[in-house]
């Protein structure tokens, strides 16, 4: 029996990319609606349709709901002052649309919070969402849902920016608000299954996990899981304004979009009717745990960066003290070798130990020495083989965290440092020859991380660069 089509909108967003994934996983027809179709070229699945055109464009939404069964709508304006506006324009056009073309089921993913009147802009015009998407006549699913704790989620970005920043916090008066936050993982759950609800379960559902916690304490968590000590120090004076102006200084969020998120946060959030526990097969997680997930998640998709393509594709620049991604601070560099990949990364599998560091032997052994004065392990352990390394071998003061033959080698710091880092090499066939890259990274634990790393960065960088020499001097020798 043939699935019916399913059209997603918001697939270039966090929760929308994060659902395209897994319904592709689940083998269904999937259309995507988008302004910027060449965003998802490459991304998607073959059998993943893509339609383009704007959410306000009666026509184009029309004729990408065309021959749909069910569709999602995660459409929602930020910037702008008449993004409300724009907002009920778009849910009218679509659910009009959705109703002439015979969709039977539509599942919005709006916002938490109780009492209309006392509402935030924001918050008000994604309920209202809903309402528009009910009046078509087309049966609405709508989930409810706090903020979501995910790595790369906006509500996240903000706390971790905040925590990892800020070893004193004075805090405006949202920080002590309720909120029921929801990981990325069950609320992807909840939007997969209200595919698969029956007719008579198409109502409004709050969804969260099962913790109440303030801002505060969600900030407090994550300093603990990172081990960070803060001081939160509350201050009823900092109006949505000035907090929005203080959130742009020290976090991500842009100011624009700050000023109604943090509107947003005066109001408590919190479920009132737990329904969805029974309709939905879904058991979310807690604070602890999705905190805890996030940064593994965050992680994992770093472990798996190419630097000779990330690094080129997000136009960073040279600057004192390398790039910013994320929380991690990055320097990286490169330099052509005319030899192949497997020769060029010789020298790089033999690093460390007897072999040295190919430049400033002197710094690194004074390095390991300083180490064990702090009790750390220095250089002692050296490597087990001349020749040959694998996957959780100790390498002198790191560990191999990551080695591809002849491709990549990733080495995690295990001498001791306020923060993580990590000192990767590639390879990359290039033209009549190899481009290694070398790429130290800096995952900066609070102020004292972050003054280590500045002010260590000309020497970081003298003795990175002449390591990057000494392997390609090293990779030329072995080739003549």
């Amino acid at each position: 029996m043939t699935k019916p089509l399913v059209l997603l909108t918001g697939a270039t967003g966090y929760v929308g990319g994060r659902l395209l994934a897994e319904l592709e996983r689940r083998s269904m027809p999937l259309r995507c609606f988008t302004r910027r179709p060449e965003a998802l070229r490459g991304r998607v699945a073959r059998s993943t349709e893509i339609a383009a055109g704007d959410a306000l464009d009666a026509a184009a939404v029309r004729q990408a709901l065309e021959g749909a069964s069910t569709a999602y709508y995660l459409i929602h304006s930020m910037g702008g002052e008449d993004f409300a506006a724009r907002d009920r324009e778009a849910a009218r056009i679509f659910g009009e649309a959705a109703r002439e073309v015979g969709v039977r089921r539509m599942i919005y993913l709006g916002g938490l919070g109780e009492g209309a009147s006392g509402l935030s802009e924001h918050l008000r015009s994604r309920q209202e969402t809903g309402e528009i998407l009910r009046r078509s006549g087309v049966p609405v699913v709508e989930l409810r849902a706090s903020i979501v704790l995910g790595s790369g989620s906006l509500s996240f970005e903000m706390i971790r920016a905040l925590v990892e920043r800020l070893p004193v916090m004075i805090c405006p008066r949202w920080v002590a608000v309720e909120t029921q936050p929801i990981a990325v993982e069950d609320l992807i759950a909840y939007l997969v299954a209200a595919l698969d609800l029956t007719d008579a379960a198409e109502r409004i559902y709050e969804i969260g996990g099962p913790d109440r916690v303030t801002y505060g304490d969600l900030m407090r968590e994550y300093a603990r899981q990172r081990g960070l000590k803060r001081l939160l120090i509350p201050v009823p004076l900092l109006t949505p304004r000035l907090s929005s102006l203080w959130l742009g200084l020290v976090t991500p969020v842009y100011a624009r979009v700050g000023r109604k998120l943090v509107d947003s946060l005066r109001n408590s959030t919190v479920i009132r009717d737990p329904a969805a526990l029974a309709a939905f097969p879904v058991k979310p997680r807690g604070v602890r745990e999705a905190i805890a997930r996030a940064l593994v998640n965050e992680d994992e998709a770093f472990a798996r960066t190419r630097w000779s393509d990330a690094v080129s594709s997000s136009g960073l620049t040279e600057r004192y003290g390398g790039d910013l991604m994320g929380t991690r601070l990055i320097d990286s560099r490169k330099t052509f070798v005319p030899v192949p990949p497997e020769r060029a990364f010789a020298p790089i599998r033999r690093i460390g130990g007897d072999a040295g560091w190919y430049y400033g032997n002197g710094l690194w052994r004074l390095r390991g020495s300083l180490d064990l004065l702090v009790g750390g392990i220095g250089l002692r352990r050296g490597r087990r083989r001349a020749d040959e390394l694998g996957p959780g071998d100790a390498l002198d003061f790191w560990r191999v965290e990551s080695l591809e033959p002849d491709r990549l080698l990733r080495l995690r710091a295990e001498m001791k440092v306020p923060g993580r880092a990590w000192l990767q090499f590639e390879t990359t066939p290039a033209a009549g020859g190899t481009e290694i890259r070398q790429t130290a990274i800096f995952d900066a634990s609070g102020l004292l991380g972050l003054a280590y790393w500045y002010a260590l960065y000309p020497l970081h960088r003298f003795v990175f660069a002449g390591m990057l020499r000494g392997i390609a001097e090293r990779a030329l020798e072995a080739a003549g």
